[in-house]
Protein backbone atom coordinates (compact mmCIF):
# COMPACT_ATOMS: atom_id res chain seq x y z
CA UNK A 1 0.00 0.00 0.00
CA UNK A 2 1.42 3.23 -1.21
CA UNK A 3 1.59 6.03 1.29
CA UNK A 4 -1.42 8.13 -0.47
CA UNK A 5 -3.48 5.20 -0.68
CA UNK A 6 -2.81 5.49 3.48
CA UNK A 7 -3.78 9.03 3.27
CA UNK A 8 -6.92 8.63 1.29
CA UNK A 9 -7.91 5.72 3.79
CA UNK A 10 -7.59 8.75 6.66
CA UNK A 11 -9.17 10.91 4.70
CA UNK A 12 -12.33 9.01 3.74
CA UNK A 13 -15.82 10.98 4.83
CA UNK A 14 -13.62 14.14 4.52
CA UNK A 15 -13.20 14.74 1.26
CA UNK A 16 -14.78 17.98 0.87
CA UNK A 17 -12.35 19.09 3.70
CA UNK A 18 -9.71 17.71 1.53
CA UNK A 19 -10.50 19.48 -1.23
CA UNK A 20 -10.54 22.89 -0.12
CA UNK A 21 -7.19 22.43 1.60
CA UNK A 22 -6.02 21.30 -2.01
CA UNK A 23 -7.88 24.66 -3.36
CA UNK A 24 -6.60 26.83 -0.12
CA UNK A 25 -3.08 25.28 -0.54
CA UNK A 26 -3.01 26.26 -4.56
CA UNK A 27 -3.74 29.78 -4.10
CA UNK A 28 -1.35 30.25 -1.28
CA UNK A 29 1.28 29.34 -4.26
CA UNK A 30 -0.46 31.14 -6.73
CA UNK A 31 0.09 34.49 -4.26
CA UNK A 32 3.38 33.74 -3.58
CA UNK A 33 4.55 32.92 -7.32
CA UNK A 34 2.54 35.87 -8.56
CA UNK A 35 0.56 33.54 -10.68
CA UNK A 36 3.59 32.89 -13.05
CA UNK A 37 2.59 29.03 -12.70
CA UNK A 38 -1.04 29.46 -12.36
CA UNK A 39 -1.62 26.85 -15.11
CA UNK A 40 0.46 24.12 -13.57
CA UNK A 41 -0.71 24.73 -9.92
CA UNK A 42 -4.70 23.90 -11.62
CA UNK A 43 -3.39 21.40 -13.32
CA UNK A 44 -1.79 20.15 -10.30
CA UNK A 45 -4.95 20.44 -8.23
CA UNK A 46 -7.50 18.61 -10.38
CA UNK A 47 -5.10 15.47 -10.08
CA UNK A 48 -4.86 15.49 -6.70
CA UNK A 49 -9.13 16.08 -6.12
CA UNK A 50 -9.23 13.29 -9.17
CA UNK A 51 -6.88 10.71 -6.74
CA UNK A 52 -8.88 11.27 -3.87
CA UNK A 53 -12.23 10.86 -5.69
CA UNK A 54 -10.56 7.37 -7.18
CA UNK A 55 -12.62 4.60 -5.11
CA UNK A 56 -10.32 1.92 -6.90
CA UNK A 57 -8.52 -0.50 -4.43
CA UNK A 58 -4.75 -0.10 -3.69
CA UNK A 59 -2.57 -2.15 -6.20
Amino acid sequence: MSMFDKLKSMLKGHESQAEKGIDKAGDMVDERTQGKYSGHVDTGQEKLKDQLRDDRPPQ
